[in-house]
């Protein structure tokens, strides 16, 4: 979905763990760059393609990817992108999420009883092929050089000016994007949008909830006229005022 012209979600679908699971990671470009915020699940590499191309942005305009945080299904599809891409392609995250990104520290969601109990979670009927390597996937789980760290506060120039915004608590070093241009508040999982309603994060996948909720307080700093969250898509309309009454919980 454009938005504008020069930020768009890419709606990304697949059967995850026997049910379908659709993100939402945003792409930003201009004339000189473009920027993938968050990289799908592992093996999505072909259907972020076909959505970059849908909105006539070539994959190979990619320049740099911007992680808001160290989940599996944001830094998924991230090493095979840079192993395909005919350029050079930065890598953002936050300090705090950097060594998880990098594989210095052991996904913080990914115990080791989060591995085990992998295979009941898994549908009866997935072939033992498939059962096997998302097991292993889990033990192993994608990794990628972060380039640079992104501070509070800075501002990004290009595609129209993007301010980063620490949000912590889903995760401890969790970011947030704000596209000055455009209005729109790229919120990663610092929110979700469920049956066309705006909501705080989700707390059985957030670390640490009271520090989440804390973290909107911030966001009502801006003028937002859209918010993407990467569950759920994109909600316009009177979301200052839904921010607002998220932070006073």
């Amino acid at each position: 979905m454009i938005i504008v012209n020069g930020i768009a979600t890419l709606e990304i679908s697949a059967i995850i763990m026997g049910k379908k699971d659709t993100i939402y990671p945003t792409l930003l470009w201009d004339k000189d760059t473009a920027i993938l915020v968050d990289a799908c699940y592992p093996g999505q590499l072909p259907l972020i393609r076909e959505a970059m191309e849908q909105t006539n942005v070539a994959l190979d305009k990619l320049d740099t990817v911007i992680l808001t945080h160290q989940d599996l299904d944001h830094i998924g599809s991230l090493p095979m992108i840079l192993k395909e891409s005919p350029r050079k392609i930065e890598v953002l995250a936050s300090e705090v999420e950097r060594p998880y990104i990098q594989g210095d520290k052991r996904l913080l969601k990914l115990t080791a009883e989060a591995v085990e109990q992998a295979d009941a979670m898994l549908p009866p009927d997935l072939p033992e092929q498939l059962r096997t390597a998302f097991k292993a996937m889990l033990a192993n789980p994608p990794q990628a050089q972060v380039d640079r760290t992104l501070a509070d506060g800075e501002e990004l120039p290009s595609c129209g000016g993007i301010i980063v915004i620490d949000t912590p608590g889903h995760t401890p070093g969790h970011i947030s994007l704000y596209h000055q241009s455009s209005k729109t508040l790229i919120a990663g999982d610092a929110m979700v949008i469920a049956d066309g309603e705006l909501h705080g994060p989700n707390p059985q996948y957030s670390l640490d909830m009271d520090t989440a909720i804390s973290s909107l307080k911030k966001l009502t700093q801006f003028e937002i006229d859209t918010v993407i969250c990467y569950h759920g898509g994109v909600i316009q309309g009177n979301v200052n005022e839904r921010i607002a009454r998220l932070a006073a919980v």
